[in-house]
């Protein structure tokens, strides 16, 4: 009886083999696919430039300084009110007017006060003649010393009745404490008054006192005698300049904050009570210090950055020279002044950095630089008119 055959692994052997055929035309399907896109991706123009403007970091002086805001004050001010009650005669002033010290400024009725003031003091003068004769008397032993003491003792009465009277008279009017400027009136003749009723107020206008506070980790670099500047919303084309005039020996326990006083001269009168002002106070000698426009900073939570430009790179297809690319690059900060900011750590002087366009840019984007308009980059900008 013949043999029977098995033909089981044929089967399996023709199985693997179109596995594989299947495979292989699988990957050269997508070798021929991958070729097409790198081809594509090569022929692809490539992106242009981003147009930029650049500047270069160098070193300039720079004057250490603390910067704090502050308000005016007055070296002297009050509000003046009436000491008693009375019937407005006359106001010897305007609302604004610069006024000298000891001036009168109100004056109330003293009519009655006035009369019973010289009935006194002819009173008083009665007594002195009375006194000098008997002083005379008992020098020659006409009277007793009894008798001299009782002229001497009426005398000191009268003189001290006049002196009391003079007091009545003279809180009748409103006196200028110190010479300065006067505020809004709020009186006019035939006003009756309270006592205690505030009429005007005084403020001494040259100089002026600027408060204002510094951390008590600032307190060792303060020092009275330092420059001070200022800057007001008010006057944003002119500074303003002082001294430190005095630092509070105690530290606030609630902000850790000590209090600064300096003194500002205002001969015209320009600066007021009650202002806000940006203080900034010279510390230490100036030194040179790296600087860039604070617009070439870009800020981020992670760290501030600047985009430092690199030098081109070989050449294209054509044989022209590529553009020059940026690269992001960590950078600290200091103090600022103006449109300027310091740059403690991060580039070198001579570095060229981006200073607008940065918003697009990202590491080895390529640039072209146009530095027909740039920011501004003054320690001491001034305001434009348009």
């Amino acid at each position: 009886m013949p043999t029977r055959v098995d033909k089981k692994p044929s089967t399996t052997k023709r199985m693997i083999w179109m596995i594989v055929g299947v495979l292989l035309l699988i990957a050269l399907i997508a070798g021929i696919k991958v070729l097409l896109v790198m081809r594509m991706i090569h022929n692809m123009p490539k992106p242009a430039p981003f147009t930029v403007s650049t500047t270069t970091a160098r070193e300039q002086p720079w004057q250490p300084a603390l910067s704090a805001v502050g308000t005016l004050r007055a070296a002297n001010g009050a509000d003046l009110a009436m000491d008693v009650a009375g019937l407005v005669t006359e106001v010897n002033l305007k609302s604004g007017q610069d006024v000298k010290q000891g001036q009168v400024l109100v004056q109330l009725r003293d009519g009655d006060d006035v009369a019973q003031l010289q009935q006194l003091e002819a009173a008083a003068q009665l007594s002195q003649l009375t006194f000098e004769r008997a002083r005379k008397q008992l020098a020659a032993q006409a009277i007793s010393k009894a008798d001299y003491d009782t002229a001497a003792a009426d005398l000191k009465g009268r003189q001290a009745a006049v002196a009391q009277q003079k007091v009545v008279v003279a809180k009748k009017q409103l006196r200028a404490p110190f010479a300065g400027r006067a505020g809004i009136i709020t009186t006019s003749p035939g006003d009756y008054l309270s006592a205690g009723t505030t009429v005007v107020t005084v403020q001494q206008l040259d100089p002026l006192f600027v408060d204002f506070y510094v951390p008590q980790s600032e307190l060792g670099r303060m020092q009275v005698g330092q420059a001070v500047n200022l800057k007001l919303d008010a006057y944003a084309s002119r500074g303003f300049s002082g001294k430190l005039s005095a630092i509070s020996p105690k530290v606030d326990l609630g902000t850790r904050n000590v209090q600064v006083e300096a003194t500002v001269p205002n001969h015209d009168k320009a600066l007021t009570p009650g202002m806000f002002a940006k203080v900034s106070v010279d510390v230490g000698n100036e030194q040179p210090r790296l600087t860039l426009p604070q617009a070439a900073i870009v800020y981020n939570p992670y760290g501030d950055t600047v985009y430092v430009v690199q030098p081109p790179k070989g050449k294209d297809d054509k044989g022209q020279p590529l553009p020059p690319t940026v690269k992001q690059t960590f950078v600290t900060v200091g103090e600022t002044r103006g449109d300027q900011v310091a740059i403690l750590k991060g580039i070198e002087p001579g570095t060229v950095v981006v200073t607008s366009g940065q918003i697009k840019l990202k590491n080895d984007a390529p640039i072209a630089i146009d530095n027909s308009v740039k920011p501004a980059d003054s320690a001491h900008p001034a305001p434009q008119e348009h």
